[in-house]
């Protein structure tokens, strides 16, 4: 009996330190309200420690993948086969799903050259329901470019979508399903999230429905340059959650939830050599995207302040480097945002920084990097008050900068206030006399700064592209396409030229 013991001993061991090992982690959830600004998504109540034991933990992961399940979908962009071109297509074609299988970027070019039916998606990305009557948050990569978005829930009924809103930015969208009393996720307090902290990935990869897995927090404010460098976006904000839990093209869109099932990201990215899961997941956070979604919801448009100031993140050792090199200065690499300079009517400089001051914090909250400042103020609204901490000549300061709009304003503003430019999605260029002589044309305009998500993106238009016509009308500056669209309300007929010298005449109706 002793011998069987001792023979026995270890493995008990093992077993109490394997149950250890396999721990819950402390979860925040949002139990703070915004009193000038009612939310009209609902956030979660408190929560309480998960289980410190292997049985616990596993039931919190069943509760949260039973909540998270019926409140995730699946959904399906169909484009335009005469329009969509490669280029946009491979945008995110390592974090956007791909309805015909395959590896890579070569046999997806070879599809598109194949030309694929107009009844099959583009592309299939994942969604999660806000509310229970049919609001529904994504990227805006899964649904860019698309003139039809149809969505699958969990339990195979499928609606076709309104798209609501988009904001390159954030890489964040919202559609809206027209039904009543579905599943949906609370929203969590994602400034409370702890590295180490368990989570679930809920979404749709490689064409596999309703798909769960398990990971931590790896790290929290990640910036890794993929909306600036790869997407639309003008302003990016980055400062991702990073995580272990796989995920994979189809994800996107997806939830990234506690152990409570609330939804504390948007699975956005993954960082791989590959084009697949290799340890590194990137997620929106629920903050931020909570506050784009809103602002789409009751604005129509994104509310973004602005500090006003050019800058460069002494994180950077590489980007501080090539700065002294290119100035002749000798700033030294560490933490924070060094200010290089202001725009035009900043609030940062009415507030009295000057250049060569260095941002350490905003609101208390530390600022390290760029993805810092990006996210403290890039969640804000023109017209908001921040304080701002900063370093001149060894000595710490603080002063209050109220945030401004590009345009200099204060204000929020809703889409009959946008210009008609904003309106459509692109700037325009006047063409050369010498150009239209030697291509014949009698009018055009070159697009340029196309937005994602934009009317003009929408039926095809890119930068570089020739605007002929708008409504039958010929056009020869940005002020001719003002004149005519100003006011106007009804489809829009627009006859361009791509980089092949071939016209099209597409049509939107003026938003």
């Amino acid at each position: 009996m002793k011998s069987t013991l001792k023979k026995l001993l270890p493995f008990a061991v093992v077993g109490v330190l394997s149950g250890a090992t396999t721990v819950g982690a402390l979860q925040f959830l949002d139990h703070h309200s915004n009193t000038e600004d009612q939310s009209y998504f609902t956030k979660s109540a408190n929560a309480s420690f998960a289980g410190m034991n292997t049985s616990a933990v596993g039931d919190d992961f069943v509760k949260a993948a039973k909540t998270t399940v019926p409140a995730v979908v699946t959904i399906k962009n169909y484009q335009s086969r005469s329009t969509s071109r490669a280029s946009e297509q491979d945008l995110f074609d390592f974090f956007f799903g791909d309805p015909f299988g395959g590896n890579g970027r070569g046999q997806q070019r070879q599809r598109q050259q194949q030309q694929v039916p107009d009844n099959m998606p583009s592309g299939m990305g994942s969604g999660v329901i806000i509310s229970p009557d049919g609001y529904i948050i994504s990227n805006n990569h899964v649904v860019a470019g698309a003139n039809k978005l149809e969505v699958v829930l969990s339990n195979k009924k499928s609606y076709i979508a309104t798209l609501v809103g988009t904001d390159p930015n954030t890489d964040i969208s919202l559609l809206k399903i027209e039904e009543k009393g579905l599943p949906y996720l609370n929203f969590a307090n994602s400034d409370n999230i702890e590295v180490g902290q368990w989570v679930l990935a809920v979404g749709n990869p490689l064409g596999l429905n309703s798909t769960v897995t398990a990971g931590i927090i790896s790290a929290k404010g990640r910036g890794i340059g993929i909306l600036g460098s790869q997407g639309k976006a003008a302003n990016p904000i980055e400062s991702f959650i990073q995580t272990d839990a796989a995920i994979n093209p189809g994800n996107s869109g997806g939830a990234l939830v506690n152990t409570n099932g609330d939804l504390i990201g948007i699975n956005s990215a993954i960082q791989s050599t590959t084009g697949y899961y290799q340890g590194y997941g990137f997620a929106v956070p629920s903050n931020l995207a909570r506050k784009i979604i809103e602002d789409i919801k009751k604005f129509g448009i994104v509310q973004r302040g602005f500090l006003g100031v050019t800058s460069l993140d002494l994180s950077d050792e590489m980007q501080v480097a090539a700065y002294n090199k290119q100035k002749k200065a000798n700033i030294k690499a560490g933490s924070g945002v060094y200010v290089t300079g202001f725009g035009e009517s900043s609030g940062a400089e009415d507030a009295g920084l000057k250049t060569g001051d260095i941002i350490t914090k905003v609101d208390n909250y530390p600022i390290t990097d760029f993805s810092d400042l990006s996210v403290s103020i890039g969640s804000k609204r023109p017209g908001d008050k921040v304080m701002v901490t900063y370093m001149r000549n060894g000595k710490e300061y603080t002063t209050t900068v109220t945030l401004k709009d590009q345009k200099g304003g204060t204000s929020t503003r809703t889409k009959a206030d946008l210009s008609v430019t904003e309106k459509i999605g692109a700037e325009f260029d006047i063409l050369s006399d010498r150009f239209k002589t030697d291509y014949g044309l009698n009018s055009g305009v070159i697009a340029k700064n196309v937005m994602e998500g934009g009317e003009m993106a929408k039926i095809g238009i890119v930068d570089n592209y020739i605007i002929v016509e708008i409504n039958g009308k010929p056009v020869n500056s940005q002020k001719d396409v003002e004149k005519i669209l100003d006011r106007y309300q009804g489809n829009v007929q627009v006859k361009f030229v791509d980089e092949y010298g071939r016209i099209y005449t597409k049509g939107f109706r003026m938003p």
